[in-house]
């Protein structure tokens, strides 16, 4: 089975749906069998890759509360390697939903797990906060990778992600590592070479050595319905994600991820 990677972060704006999109689309350019899952009610991940939603189609929606195959609402998108398995706007009250459900936390996993055989890598895509949709993305997870802005708060709100993930391991996942930490929306500037400093001499290894900058066309880019590779492949932010794509390949693989 391959790998299956939740993009999380609690706190909305660090680059989360941005890095799930193109780390996705990096790996399947690299011809890795990806599947990208949108568990985020905005459903920017399929808008990102030029998916139009369609209620009349399966979404991860129906997997979660009605039980149906993960198979059935996979979407193929321009990128030979990567599927998609698109949100659905039903999705802003399947908090409430799947809280009278049996299982609540481990929906999606038992639904991954049905496809993950077939794919290098699965990557989830996590709503901003630490609902049930978040807990079910790190139930279904083997490793964790968390998107982090160069910010005043940054240390902040990383200790609160890794206690909901030790809080996650502890009751229902203990197989769940950490796959590392990846700086986004970087500027060059003083405050985000010292948080970037203080990021790596705390956490060390386990911060990805590819850094995402700020980057006008790697903002630019959903707009389009395109990932940035296949947007604006010149750019700093593509080379960027290729970059991260490859450290991920390299030091994970099937493996597994750091302690």
């Amino acid at each position: 089975m391959g790998r299956i990677l939740t993009i999380a972060n609690q706190k909305g704006g660090v680059g989360k749906t941005t890095t799930a999109v193109n780390l996705a689309a990096s790996l399947a350019a690299a011809e890795h069998r990806t599947l990208l899952v949108d568990v985020d009610p905005q459903g920017n991940a399929g808008s990102a890759l030029g998916i139009r939603r369609d209620e009349s189609e399966k979404s991860i929606y129906e997997v979660l509360l009605d039980d149906q195959p993960l198979s059935e609402a996979v979407r193929k998108t321009e990128l030979k390697f990567l599927d998609l398995v698109p949100a659905s706007r039903h999705l802003v009250g399947a908090e409430l939903e799947l809280a009278e459900l049996d299982a609540r936390e481990s929906r999606l996993k038992r639904a991954v797990d049905t496809l993950a055989p077939s794919y290098e890598y699965v990557v989830i895509d996590c709503p901003p906060s630490l609902g049930l949709l978040t807990l079910n993305g790190l139930v279904a997870a083997q490793g964790v990778i968390i998107p982090l802005q160069c910010e005043y708060y940054a240390l902040e709100g990383l200790a609160d992600v890794l206690k909901t993930i030790e809080l996650v391991r502890a009751a229902a996942n203990p197989g769940l590592t950490v796959d590392g930490i990846v700086l986004t929306m970087f500027s060059p500037n003083n405050l985000a070479n010292q948080v970037a400093d203080e990021i790596r001499k705390t956490f060390a290894s386990q911060v990805f050595r590819t850094v995402i900058p700020r980057n006008v066309r790697l903002s630019e880019a959903p707009s389009h319905g395109k990932p940035i590779l296949l947007y604006d492949v010149t750019s700093k932010g593509c080379q960027s994600y290729l970059e991260l794509a490859g450290e991920v390949a390299a030091r994970f693989g099937a493996e597994g991820g750091l302690a």
